[in-house]
Order: C-alpha cells, then structure tokens, then sequence
C-alpha cells in the first residue's frame, strides 16, 4: 500500500526561473502538505490540472524527488528514509522516461529484468504474459527508435512491471496513444488491481477516471481538494458529470471570497 502523510516539497528558483515565471519569490512549492492513502487491490486517481503538483507527487512517491517535509510509506518500507529498498517495490511509469533506442525491446527488458536480479524463469514467464497483455510479439526484435509512440509505451510499461512490483505508479499511462494502445494499457491496470497490486494513477481522460478507479483525489496548486472514494465523490456532486464537476471544485478553490 502506499500512505502518504504531509507531504510537502518545495524547489529553490533560479535568477533565470524567477525572471520566466515573472517572479520575484526564490522559492515554489507545488506541493503543500497533503495526505491520502492507497490500498491494495484498489486504484487510486490523483487528478489535477496542469502544474497541479501531481507529477512532483508522483516522482516523490518513486523516490526520483526527496520531500522537503512529510513521510512516504511504501508497502511498509519509509521511503524517504529507505529509498533504494523502497524501489524494489516500485514500477513507475512516466511519458518522460527515455528509453534505449539502439536496444530492441527484448534487450531492454532483460536488461531491467537482470538489474533487478530477476530469475530466469520468472523472467520468462512474465515476459510472456506481458507481452500477450500489450501484444508486443510483432516487434520484439525491433530497434526501439523505429517504433511507433505507442510501441514505445508499451515496452515503457513492460519494463516497468518485468520485476512484478506490488506497487504500480502510471502518470498519464495513456497520453497520445491511439485508441487500440490505450485499451491494452486500461486492461493491464485492471490486471494489476486483480493481482492485489496497489495502483495509483494521473490522468486528464474522465473517461478512464470513471472506468477504472475505486478512489480519488483532486490537487490544485499543490492543495488536496478532495480526497475520498468514487462513491463519495458521485454522492456530493453539485455538476452533471464528472468533468463538470472536477472544473467546478478546482475553479471553487480559485475564486477569492467575497
């Protein structure tokens, strides 16, 4: 599982940061103390418009940042203070992440399969089922920087879980991709959640959102606006929809009281 209890991070600014942003403040913070949990077997949404502070979260819970203040559990392991052996529990997913474009993707896989000491007939066995999962067979032996945007996210994700991780963390596992990649990718979270797996994940599709997640929270300039299972959320709606809805908390919090 994964508890997270005032988590607050905050980056020095540069001269030339200060003077882009039209700034004058040497620090930003954009993400301000928030809390919320996610359990096995459950999906977990954070949701947010951009600059929100859901990728610094996220990159937090992967240990790639290190909070300034709060803890981080990850499946029992303090993250902050544990970071390597947190990682071990750890498949994180980004459309950020780089990938070896002179390596096909059966050589990339074993290579993460082997830094995580992972055996040979695990290795085998899981990358089977993930490669049916995707249906990755057709380019296995492709050169990586010949394949297409979503070839490349499937082998992204491929090696995100080849170590099988009890926790799966996706920011906007589905971004770009065409409606085909996207749906393989949707079935394999699901999996995940069947296997027991602690899932968490960022997107801007509603439609996912109401698809697939058993929780949520909403942030906004680095603030928990809600926290709270789907029921919950579906329970207080003031909106239409679900998209009308998250505008309407996110544009709720920006409007100065009169």
């Amino acid at each position: 599982m994964i508890q997270v209890e005032n988590l607050y991070k905050e980056f020095e600014l540069t001269r030339q940061q200060r003077k882009e942003l039209n700034t004058t403040d040497k620090k930003t913070i954009p993400v301000n103390g928030i809390s919320f949990g996610c359990e096995p077997g459950k999906i977990f949404s954070l949701l947010g418009p951009n600059g929100a502070g859901k990728t610094t979260s996220l990159r937090m819970l992967a240990t790639i940042f290190k909070p300034t203040a709060g803890t981080i559990q990850i499946a029992g392991v303090d993250a902050v203070k544990n970071p390597a052996e947190a990682r071990k529990k750890i498949g994180f997913l980004t459309g950020s992440t780089g990938l070896y474009a002179r390596l096909t993707p059966n050589e990339l896989i074993q290579y993460f399969a082997d830094l995580y000491a992972v055996s040979s007939a695990d290795f085998a066995q899981r990358k089977e089922r993930l490669y049916t999962l995707l249906d990755m067979h057709d380019f296995q032996n492709k050169r990586i920087g010949k394949l297409s945007t979503g070839m490349k996210q499937k082998v992204s994700i491929c090696r995100t879980m080849i170590h099988d991780p009890e926790v799966l963390i996706f920011d906007e596992p589905t971004s770009g991709l065409d409606v085909i990649t996207a749906e393989n990718i949707i079935e394999l979270i699901k999996d995940c959640k069947n296997q027991g797996k602690t899932v968490i994940f960022s997107s801007h599709i509603m439609s996912e959102v109401d698809l697939l997640c058993d929780e949520l929270a909403i942030i906004h300039k680095g603030n928990l606006l809600f926290d709270g299972s789907m029921a919950d959320f579906r329970s207080q709606m003031q909106a239409p929809n679900l998209t009308a809805e998250f505008i309407r908390i996110v544009q709720q919090s920006t409007t100065p009281v009169v």
